[in-house]
């Protein structure tokens, strides 16, 4: 499978953040499924046309997290679906980044209604496998 994806070097996010959060998307929506090969640090790095440590460390974060697995001299690899975490601790750890969106949301003058609105809108464009 091709696969594809654009980062933002103008953005507030982190290279390495960009690049695990469109491979979480992909595998989302479905256009990346278990078992599928990611290109490899060096060619995804040349694609991006960034430093090859900031994909090793997205995948590393990716691996960690269960998302990717890596095969010694094969690749690295969409992994099987699988819980790394328990529910406490995915609790905790999404806690800091909603947080932040709230934070944000709130001091950008959006209403509590409207964010809940934006939110239920982009959980539904990903359970339809859009984005």
């Amino acid at each position: 499978m091709a696969f594809r994806m654009r980062v933002s070097t103008g953005s507030a996010a982190p290279i390495h953040r960009q690049i695990r959060d469109r491979v979480c998307e992909a595998v989302h929506a479905g256009d990346l499924q278990e078992g599928d090969r990611l290109p490899s640090v060096r060619a995804l790095a040349e694609m991006l046309v960034v430093n090859p440590n900031t994909v090793a460390r997205a995948y590393a974060d990716l691996t960690r997290d269960g998302v990717l697995e890596g095969r010694q001299g094969k690749g690295v690899f969409v992994a099987r679906r699988r819980p790394v975490y328990t529910k406490a601790e995915r609790l905790r750890r999404i806690g800091e980044p909603l947080d932040a969106l709230v934070n944000e949301a709130l001091f950008l003058g959006i209403e509590p209604a409207e964010l809940r609105g934006l939110v239920d809108e982009r959980l539904g464009r990903l359970e339809e496998g859009g984005r």
